[in-house]
């Protein structure tokens, strides 16, 4: 991991522990877990979202406002919002996306859930996410969150990443080890 990664990821942990003791104390982790897919989801399918994060060209006070008011459109938890407003103020909005994936981390830790990370040849319907779950809870014992991505190369199948397991039923990988099967042969 570089240095700025590993500094970024210590930001990310401090501001997403100060925003989970504030949320158990409240009885708001649910708000919060909600708060994290939001924030999650909006960075991946917004260009303009992940400009006002990470580019120094907007001021403090004009990204606290943006920020701000993006919060409340987005339904975010006071608590969320006001975290959001203060990271603008002190330049640690380019942590956003970090913050979210530790803070869906800490309230899946805490509800005794794990998360697997799922890379889908295409979004998968919610019966799919639900029977992928269901199977995933049978492996593992304890509920899945499935974080999912989509990557279109892997032309069908998925990638399952829970823990230290990987799990890779894509067809691009078939396709690989046919090729190198096909190589040794030949």
């Amino acid at each position: 991991m570089s240095d700025t990664a590993s500094i970024s990821s210590g930001i990310a942990k401090r501001y997403a522990t100060a925003i989970f003791d504030l949320a158990k104390e409240q009885n708001a982790l649910d708000a919060i877990a909600s708060d994290a897919d939001t924030l999650i989801a909006a960075y991946g399918e917004s260009a303009d979202l992940r400009d006002l994060l990470h580019s120094p060209v907007y001021s403090r006070d004009s990204q606290q406002a943006a920020i701000g008011a993006l919060a409340e459109r987005m339904g975010l938890n006071k608590i969320t919002g006001n975290a959001l407003r203060l990271m603008a103020g002190k330049r640690r909005l380019f942590i956003t996306r970090d913050l979210a994936i530790t803070l869906r981390e800490m309230v899946a830790r805490e509800r005794g859930e794990v998360t697997a990370e799922v890379t889908a040849a295409a979004e998968l319907s919610d019966e799919q996410r639900g029977r992928l779950a269901e199977t995933l809870k049978n492996v593992v014992g304890r509920d899945v969150n499935i974080n999912l991505s989509v990557d279109e190369s892997l032309i069908g199948g998925l990638i399952v990443k829970v823990g230290s397991k990987m799990i890779d039923t894509s067809i691009r990988s078939k396709l690989a080890s046919l090729q190198n099967t096909m190589k040794e042969v030949g």
